[in-house]
């Protein structure tokens, strides 16, 4: 536990969850939506699978799961999503890896059956050498750059030290000249509501109504708040003169990696990105290595502040079909 009363490190106690407990609930291969009654189960067959994706948190899977038309089924005691409509593709299979043929096969039959073509996503390169021993010579993988992950390590983060940060680091210090009374608390029942009426100002703010995808997007960060206890979410926010200016919502993906899903912070406060970005790692990420901030939607804006922050590894995600 740390200091807050939470636990650092989760995966474990799902790796030892009961595994005839978790079979016999789950023995159903129809797909259906992941709800939060199912946490535990989807959890449990994440841990069994170590990946820094940030596709692979309960909170991903359960606040994207309507936009994206995401549903999962068990198959050969391994955990399968099911995504999208018109261009359906299925994640690689999560689960223990002497698992992985026999839930492939599974795939194959439902596609067959269902007569759609067999199609994976969001595979990673240790997926796919997996997919290369099993069926060598079969498939195929195609990476896309937009979807790919930025990943960080959390003390340069926290620090932001040496030449590369010294940008970053000006930033952080001419914030906190400009706002000495500001203030950092972690996210709980008596501050929520205020991070709530941060939000809707933003939403206002962004015209994010004119878009579905930001407006899914808002719908999402708007859902992590209200279920931050139910999501497992550690979230943090900022003050400005008494009022919140930023806040920010994430969730451990594995023993040394925290995914960071949701950051929002006021426009016209010069500084508020940079400071709850360094604000979460430091007082949230206690015990991790890694910070994944998620991907850049190939936006080229958001891929320039991304790379500014210079990731020390990428997790790289692509879509494998048979070959041709």
């Amino acid at each position: 536990m740390d200091a807050f009363g939470r636990t650092v490190h989760p995966f474990s106690l799902y790796q030892k969850m009961n595994r005839d407990e978790v079979i016999s609930r789950n023995m159903n291969t129809e797909f259906k939506r992941p709800e939060l009654e199912d946490r535990d189960t989807i959890m449990h067959y994440f841990s069994l699978q170590k990946s820094r994706g940030c596709e692979c948190t309960f909170s991903c899977v359960y606040l994207w799961a309507r936009f994206y038309h995401v549903e999962y089924a068990i198959m050969e005691d391994m955990m399968v999503f099911k995504c999208g409509e018109e261009d359906l593709f299925f994640d690689f299979p999560y689960g223990e890896e002497k698992n992985v043929k026999a839930a492939i096969e599974a795939i194959r039959a439902y596609c067959e059956k269902e007569n759609i073509e067999f199609c994976l996503g969001q595979v990673t390169p240790e997926q796919f050498a997996i997919l290369e021993r099993l069926y060598p010579d079969t498939f195929e993988i195609f990476y896309d750059r937009n979807i790919a992950d930025y990943v960080y390590e959390r003390e340069k983060l926290a620090n932001l030290s040496g030449k590369k940060y010294h940008g970053k680091k000006n930033h952080v210090n001419k914030f906190q000249k400009t706002y000495p009374d500001w203030s950092y608390e972690s996210i709980n029942d008596e501050n929520v509501e205020d991070c709530f009426q941060m939000a809707l100002k933003w939403r206002n703010a962004n015209d994010v109504d004119e878009d579905d995808e930001k407006h899914a997007e808002m719908a999402v960060s708007m859902n992590s708040l209200r279920l931050y206890k139910e999501l497992g979410l550690r979230g943090g926010l900022l003050r400005v003169n008494g009022e919140v200016a930023a806040f920010s919502l994430g969730e451990p993906v594995c023993d040394d990696t925290i995914v960071v899903h949701i950051e929002k912070a006021r426009t016209d406060i010069e500084g508020a990105y940079s400071m709850i970005n360094q604000q979460f790692v430091i007082h949230e990420t206690e015990g991790f290595t890694y910070i994944n901030r998620e991907d850049d939607v190939g936006e080229e804006g958001l891929r320039k502040a991304k790379l500014s922050y210079h990731p020390v590894f990428m997790v790289e995600k692509g879509t494998v079909r048979y070959k041709k």
